[in-house]
């Protein structure tokens, strides 16, 4: 904390799909026990890991072919993926090249087993999967083994209502099944309690713009 300047610890060698190289990552996540950062290298279509030990000048790929945007790790240490393409998450275990689909799957739609262009995921300590649906302006919960989702963020669809989203992305769940989630497309985050029909604006919502009440490409 307080450093001024950062230091790059993957990437940094331009834009391309040398294995030394970044292509857009859009997300990323430490896996603790390996102590190595594991990456969404969006238009390199693979997710890769890099060790956080020094001396680091290259990643690994994980999983190969894979149009990913979103990433989450459980308890168990299973790795949760959203494919922007297949329109779908899946859950792998590391080494795993095909994983196991535990939400979406079924083409484009605003059905409840269907997603739009699924962003960014979580994962709660029951494995329920909760998914940033970018293109329905909602939340989806999937438990478990379920075959369809639970709208539970955005009931009403696209607005700037407080029962609706607008191109959301990152998100966050508690505890207690609060979810926070970055409304992008109105430039605010927004928490929705457990079971809630409308949520509450708790940062921003005051436009587009350098404010410091304000957002611009909120992620």
């Amino acid at each position: 904390m307080g450093d001024t300047n950062g230091q790059v610890v993957a990437g940094g060698n331009g834009k391309g799909n040398r294995l030394n190289q970044l292509n857009e990552p859009t997300d990323v996540l430490i896996d603790k026990e390996t102590d190595s950062l594991i990456i969404c290298n969006y238009a390199s279509r693979r997710v890769v890991r890099w060790s956080r030990r020094s001396g680091t000048t290259h990643g690994e790929i994980l999983i190969d072919n894979i149009d990913c945007w979103g990433l989450a790790m459980d308890d168990q240490r299973y790795l949760y993926i959203s494919d922007d393409e297949k329109l779908e998450v899946r859950r792998y275990q590391i080494g795993d090249k095909n994983g196991t689909l535990v939400a979406g799957g079924n083409g484009q739609g605003d059905g409840l087993n269907q997603l739009n262009f699924p962003t960014y995921i979580f994962i709660d300590q029951q494995q329920t999967v909760y998914v940033s649906d970018w293109n329905n302006h909602r939340v989806m919960k999937w438990n478990k083994g379920a075959k369809e989702g639970i709208v539970v963020a955005g009931v009403q669809g696209y607005g700037n209502a407080l029962t609706q989203l607008s191109e959301p992305n990152g998100l966050f769940v508690d505890t207690l099944g609060t979810i926070y989630v970055a409304d992008t497309g109105n430039n605010r985050v927004m928490r929705w309690p457990k079971g809630a029909k409308q949520g509450t604006v708790i940062v921003g919502g005051n436009g587009y713009g350098e404010g410091a009440n304000q957002f611009q490409h909120l992620r």
